[in-house]
């Protein structure tokens, strides 16, 4: 029996056409989730074609592609307050979950707003994302205790000191 080949990938800095490959990876993480999520507070988290460039230009956006240029997961992150980064939007396509993509995206921003002068990173999540929460949780990431009102539902806030 042979063993399959290791998946390979590259991370690389999100460029405005990269925008359909983010929005098909966001709907494709999140989907199913959908019926967990308030309208708007779905919208927000997959955005829209028109909120994707908001994104990107707000924030520095990250892409995982596979060999052929397909983008496989992606994030974001900026600067929030003094020294405070925030992140947005990690996904990652469900086929592509456990080959160490997300492990590279994270580090990739991490990486990038320590660079900037981040010395603490925050990120937002919701109570349905409970293996995207081990997954921070594993990455260095704890619960502030700060609870806040996301479009209709609780969002949790998480921080890591870098």
């Amino acid at each position: 029996m042979a063993k399959a080949k290791a998946a390979t990938f590259t991370i690389r800095k999100a460029m405005k056409s990269d925008a359909p490959g983010i929005l098909h990876c966001l709907q494709t993480a999140f989907e199913p989730y959908r019926t967990s999520y308030t309208a708007d507070a779905f919208r927000d988290t997959v955005l829209t074609p028109e909120t994707i460039h908001t994104r990107l230009a707000a924030m520095t956006g990250f892409v995982a592609t596979d060999g052929t240029g397909r983008v496989i997961g992606t994030v974001a992150g900026g600067i929030v307050g003094k020294e405070e980064g925030h992140l947005r939007g990690m996904a990652v396509l469900p086929e592509c979950q456990g080959r160490g993509v997300a492990e590279g995206l994270l580090r990739n921003v991490e990486n990038h707003l320590r660079s900037l002068g981040c010395s603490r990173i925050s990120l937002d999540t919701t109570e349905p994302l409970k293996r995207a929460t081990r997954f921070y949780e594993k990455h260095g990431f704890h619960s502030s205790g700060k609870v806040s009102e996301f479009f209709g539902m609780p969002i949790f806030e998480y921080v890591k000191q870098l």
